[in-house]
C-alpha cells in the first residue's frame, strides 16, 4: 500500500505573528524618534496660519494721502523674512505733500533708516504702521489723531513717481496696507520654523 508524503504543516497564525510583532513593535517605537529628529533639524513645526486668518481693523485706516488714491506698486509677501518682497505699498503722492495718519495711535519711531527718513505709528491691537520717505517733527512717545498731518514727503523712494511707502504689521507680522485701508483680504508674511516665531 503506497502512503502518501506528508506535506509539511502550514505555519500557525500564531507562529507568523510572533516572528513579525517584535519588527512591528520596534518600528513602532522608531517613529516618534524619527519624527522628533526631524522637527529638531527643520526647527520645529510650520505654524499652520493661513493669510485669511488675520482680520483688517473694524474701522478701516484712513488713507495717509490725498485723492486720488493711486497705488504705483502693491504689497507682494515674500515666502520667507529675508526673501524679496515688496512689505507695503506705494502711494502716488506729491513731494512736499503733507502725510496724514492713518489711525489713532502714538509716535513708535521718527528718523533715518539707512538713508532716508521713516515714521513709524503704533496702534491699537498690536498694529503698525510706517510711512517714507518722510520727515517729521514729532518723536517718540508723541500721541496722533487719526487723519492728523503727521510729515511731510521727501523724495528718494525711487518710484515711478512721486510716492509715499506704506506699510503694516500686527504684531510683528507685515500684511498688506490695502487690507487695513479695506481693501481685500490680508496677505500675510509668515515665519515657517519655529527659531522664527522666536527671533
Amino acid at each position: 500500500m503506497q502512503t502518501r508524503a506528508s506535506s509539511p504543516r502550514p505555519p500557525s497564525v500564531r507562529q507568523v505573528s510572533s516572528g513579525r510583532e517584535p519588527a512591528r513593535a520596534a518600528r513602532g517605537a522608531a517613529l516618534p524618534a524619527l519624527l522628533l529628529a526631524v522637527l529638531l533639524l527643520a526647527g520645529g513645526p510650520a505654524r499652520p496660519v493661513a493669510a485669511e486668518a488675520r482680520p483688517g481693523p473694524a474701522v478701516p485706516w484712513s488713507w495717509p494721502v490725498p485723492e486720488p488714491h493711486l497705488v504705483l506698486r502693491p504689497f507682494v509677501a515674500p515666502e520667507h523674512r529675508w526673501s524679496p518682497g515688496h512689505r507695503g505699498v506705494d502711494l502716488a503722492m506729491t513731494e512736499g505733500g503733507a502725510v496724514s495718519a492713518p489711525d489713532d495711535g502714538v509716535v513708535h519711531f521718527a528718523g533715518t533708516v539707512v538713508d532716508r527718513p521713516v515714521l513709524s505709528l503704533r496702534h491699537a491691537g498690536g498694529v503698525l504702521s510706517s510711512m517714507e520717505p518722510v520727515s517729521t517733527e514729532l518723536r517718540a512717545g508723541d500721541v496722533v489723531q487719526r487723519g492728523q498731518a503727521v510729515g511731510v514727503l521727501e523724495p528718494g523712494h525711487g518710484c515711478t513717481a512721486s510716492c509715499v511707502h506704506l506699510g503694516a504689521r500686527i504684531d510683528g507680522e507685515y500684511v498688506s496696507p490695502l487690507m487695513m485701508l479695506g481693501l481685500g483680504r490680508a496677505s500675510v508674511l509668515l515665519p515657517t520654523r519655529h527659531d522664527e516665531v522666536q527671533g
